[in-house]
């Protein structure tokens, strides 16, 4: 393999020192933006302004977030990685055995499957907007690649040295003596997201999820509460006239309702009231006791961030207010949300995993499975692109062949070129 990168790579076990011996100057160090008061609530706990704790786990208690997180997740694990080698003339070749294609797609660490891994780097670029993957070589000046090991975003802290470079002081590495190491950018992939400042990336958990999900877990908490007490809104008891209670028997009624009829257990425990009592329910309707409008709107607010059609979590309200409807919703959620996240993952790739003498090759997603319609429209597209409606083919039907994971046959290489007299018939039969 080629050479390593030119610059010089900083690795030890010790944290960098606090200046800069050439230039004097403080590295600059960031967590995301925020002030280490500030990272320690994004990190370990955040409240909203309806006064609900967002964290990681009760941002995903929530099946909004939790639908859409997978939902994400599981788009990104669908789609295998292909290797292309570019020649002189921009024309690109995939290369079946490359190395690099059963580490991104089978086993990118020991002890890790790729789809574990890529769920993984997809959780973290969603909650904390950085993914950091470090690279482990065979060797301190080795460019060969042993596998890749996803770090929390947790436990990194980034640092710029001269040049604009970048130092990654990880903590809690189980494979390293000491728990703490100092990794070169070249060896580390940084995968950065909304508001990256040069360091850090704004953490989605802080300034969206947060009082998005802290609303929607604060409804969560009152409907749990209002159910547990059997759905039943606020009573009035009225007495005959001329009768009443005093403050110790009004609160001594109150405890004994509450006793006998609170939760679903006692729903159907006649009420006993004395003579000239009269229960009176202000009343909502099923709709407001179940909350749904509320309910329905935080669902959407939830999606926004995440960028997912309400649709695709199982929220089927206004399924074709876009576009043409479902279909098309699904194929902008490639477009506009996925092709962001892929975009982001193939130029870090490829920025950091190829040698010198590489530089022509690259790691792609490919995204066909989900961009496949049904067999109708395949059938149809396909069709068009083998050159069957009367235009020249772009397309041979053995590479169509393989869209549908089928095996080549004898003579599908050839592109379809249309006839134009018996000059282009014979050159046609010859082809």
């Amino acid at each position: 393999m080629a050479k390593r990168r030119s610059h010089k790579r900083h690795i030890t076990t010790a944290a960098p020192k606090p200046t800069s011996a050439r230039s004097g100057v403080a590295p600059q160090n960031s967590w995301g933006g925020l002030s280490p008061e500030e990272y320690n609530a994004v990190f370990f706990g955040n409240v909203s302004r309806s006064g609900a704790l967002v964290t990681e786990k009760t941002a995903l208690s929530l099946s909004a977030v939790f639908a859409c997180v997978n939902l994400l997740c599981g788009a990104l694990v669908s789609m295998p990685i292909s290797i292309y080698m570019e020649d002189a003339d921009g024309t690109k070749h995939k290369v079946p055995k490359h190395p690099f294609k059963r580490l991104l797609n089978l086993s990118p660490h020991p002890a890790w499957t790729a789809a574990t891994f890529w769920i993984f780097c997809m959780f973290s670029r969603l909650f904390y907007g950085d993914v950091f993957v470090r690279i482990v070589r065979k060797s301190l000046l080795s460019p060969e690649i042993l596998y890749l090991e996803p770090i929390h975003p947790k436990n990194v802290d980034v640092q710029r040295i001269d040049g604009g470079l970048l130092l990654y002081t990880l903590r809690n590495v189980e494979t390293i003596k000491g728990g703490k190491l100092t990794v070169d950018q070249s060896d580390m992939i940084h995968i950065t997201g909304l508001g990256f400042d040069g360091l850090r990336s704004l953490t989605p958990i802080k300034y969206a999820i947060k009082n998005v999900g802290g609303a929607a877990l604060a409804v969560d908490e009152y409907s749990a509460t209002y159910f547990k007490n059997n759905a039943t809104p606020s009573l009035a008891v009225t007495l005959a006239p001329g009768d009443e209670l005093s403050p110790d028997a009004a609160q001594q009624f109150r405890d004994q309702w509450a006793q006998k009829h609170a939760g679903v257990a006692n729903s159907h425990v006649p009420t006993i009231l004395k003579s000239g009592m009269k229960v009176e329910q202000l009343s909502l309707s099923a709709e407001d006791a179940q909350l749904i409008a509320t309910r329905n709107f935080q669902v959407e607010d939830i999606c926004r961030v995440f960028g997912v059609p309400p649709f695709m979590i199982g929220h089927t309200q206004n399924t074709s207010s876009w576009g043409t409807g479902v279909e098309q919703m699904g194929l902008g959620f490639l477009k506009y949300t996925m092709q962001s996240h892929l975009t982001a993952i193939e130029q870090e790739i490829d920025r950091k995993i190829w040698s010198k003498s590489e530089t022509n090759f690259s790691a792609r997603f490919n995204t066909a499975g989900l961009e496949r319609g049904d067999i109708k429209t395949r059938n149809e597209s396909y069709r068009i692109a083998a050159g069957r409606a009367g235009e020249p083919g772009w397309m041979t039907i053995n590479e169509i062949r393989a869209l549908e994971n089928l095996p080549p046959i004898a003579g599908g290489d050839v592109l379809f070129k249309p006839t134009q007299g018996p000059e282009s018939d014979a050159k046609q039969k010859t082809n």
